[in-house]
């Protein structure tokens, strides 16, 4: 997903090292915080309607299991989706 100044893809703990450097930086001393970056992209992602085996592959996981305990989608989005798509809630 991210390409390194060479053209080829950053390896994980290339961009570990850079979140990392930047995490500090920021003065950000909430130990995991590159983990919550993930977490709060994939989770963006899933709000606004990605298909979740694109989540899979931007998150790098081989089983898809793995990312549906990972990604957890917002109550207010599951409210939302429940009221246009379930028949019980139309009128």
């Amino acid at each position: 997903m991210f390409l390194a100044n060479s053209g080829k893809p950053f390896r994980a703990a290339q961009l570990s090292e850079l979140m990392a450097k930047y995490i500090k930086l920021a003065d950000i001393r909430k130990s995991g915080a590159c983990n919550q970056y993930r977490h709060a992209a994939a989770t963006h992602m899933v709000d606004n309607s990605a298909d979740i085996r694109h989540v899979q592959a931007f998150l790098g996981h081989a089983d898809l299991s793995t990312t549906q305990v990972y990604v957890h989608v917002s109550m207010m989005e599951l409210r939302e989706v429940y009221n246009k798509t379930h028949p019980s809630a139309r009128d």
